[in-house]
């Protein structure tokens, strides 16, 4: 049986008894807060992160994990004996996918698999997850990237925003886009489609981001077996009616927090839910 390494990226969200159960390696995209820099759920968790974000003049920024660090992570478990899959956030969102493919070419490894999810946070995780249950269940890296890669277009998701100003700011949505979450007790209701984020509606106050979201989720089904994931930056009321919607359909779900990096684009109070779409 092949020796295989999941490797992705700090944006996939994921709950840390995950990371663990799997051994799933968590390569940190880097967060900004002026002069000071830190590793993404290394130097700064979550909460800090948001308590910083309340008390800082200045607007937090992003950055990509850098080819060295891929080559380097690749380079050791290469050493060890492993094949690696190896599965990024959007390619359209950062630069991460194309570091990855630049340290598997200074490799010249066939043993390395790289996949553009053309998602990020939980979308990312749900495929990461699939990927290591996959493995458990023993199947070989070209058949795990085959699977992977015809789940990709199927991953749905349906977020509330308290408001798309960071959005904007961070470069991932147009200013055009972005006006309609400035109104008062507007909440945009946000998907990621084709690797891109998009406001899919707008809504007025919490209720009615319920309801979107759940109609959402009724027009597409949830796969049967595979796992929903709800996200959310602390967004309580949301993720409540999630869950207890989950446990009424006896969904299996996994509750996950927004990483620091997400944090940065989403601000406080996102919350919502990906799945993978009954296909």
């Amino acid at each position: 049986m092949e020796k295989i390494k999941i490797i992705t990226d700090s944006t996939a969200d994921l709950p840390l008894e995950i990371i663990r159960k799997y051994d799933i390696e968590v390569i940190p995209l880097t967060v900004h807060f002026g002069d000071e820099s830190y590793r993404d759920g290394i130097d700064i968790d979550i909460k800090e992160f948001l308590n910083k974000i309340k008390i800082s003049e200045e607007f937090p920024t992003t950055s990509q994990i850098n080819p060295n660090m891929f080559y380097d992570c690749y380079n050791k478990y290469l050493k060890e004996g492993y094949k690696i899959l190896s599965i990024h956030l959007s390619s359209k969102l950062s630069g991460t996918y194309q570091s990855a493919c630049i340290a598997k070419n200074m490799l010249e490894s066939d043993d390395i698999i790289i996949i553009d999810s053309l998602n990020v946070t939980s979308g990312l995780g749900i495929l990461v997850l699939k990927a290591c249950r996959l493995i458990e269940e023993g199947n070989s890296l070209i058949e795990v990237e085959r699977e992977i890669k015809g789940l990709i277009p199927h991953i749905r998701s349906a977020l509330a925003f308290e408001s798309l100003e960071n959005l904007v700011k961070g470069g991932r949505l147009s200013k055009t886009a972005g006006t309609i979450g400035s109104i008062l007790g507007i909440k945009p209701i946000i998907e990621i489609r084709d690797g891109e984020l998009v406001v899919k509606d707008k809504v007025r106050g919490t209720k009615k981001a319920i309801k979107n979201i759940l109609k959402y989720l009724e027009g597409y089904g949830i796969k049967s077996g595979e796992p929903c994931m709800i996200l959310q930056a602390e967004n309580k009321e949301i993720r409540d009616a999630l869950k207890e919607n989950m446990l009424e359909r006896k969904k299996e779900f996994i509750e996950c927090e927004v990483g620091c990096v997400v944090g940065t684009h989403s601000g406080i109070g996102a919350c919502g839910i990906f799945f993978i779409e009954n296909h």
